[in-house]
């Protein structure tokens, strides 16, 4: 798959890890506790698995699919805040210029997180046919995981 030029998904990679729960969950919800429930996240932690698997999951794709990080044309990250997608990219040695950042735009808009970016970088122009993309995304339980998408 490495070198496929045919359009879709390529892999998929996902991943959980029930012992973090406390780090990132919702602490009731209509089937639970009849309420609406809140967001409970404890940060400094959420931010060290977030950067730590993000970068490991984005390996995975590209190991899968022999591939190096210079092959991929966008990386389009759930968008949790600047400072997760500033650190990620960092730690993968990408130039955040090929990162989809809409946070600054849309917040961190949960599961529509990407489809807003991969939405708004289609529209702009940036993301092209036959670009490999590189979609990853991270949430509470504690989940993560990435697919790699020629365009």
């Amino acid at each position: 798959a490495g070198h496929n030029q045919e359009r879709g998904v390529l892999s998929t990679h996902l991943h959980s890890d029930g012992k973090l729960n406390d780090l990132l969950y919702v602490d009731g919800g209509p089937s639970s506790t009849q309420t609406v429930g809140h967001v409970r996240m404890v940060g400094r932690e959420v931010f060290r698995h977030a950067v730590t698997n993000l970068a490991a999951v984005v390996d995975e794709a590209l190991d899968a699919n022999g591939l190096e990080r210079d092959d991929i044309s966008w990386i389009v990250p759930h968008q949790a805040n600047k400072r997760i997608l500033d650190s990620t990219a960092r730690k993968l040695g990408v130039s955040p210029e090929r990162v989809v950042t809409t946070v600054d735009r849309h917040a961190n808009t949960s599961a529509a997180s990407i489809p807003l970016a991969l939405d708004a970088a289609v529209k702009d122009g940036r993301i092209k046919r036959g670009d490999l993309l590189l979609l990853e995304a991270m949430g509470g339980g504690l989940t993560w995981g990435s697919a790699l998408v020629r365009w």
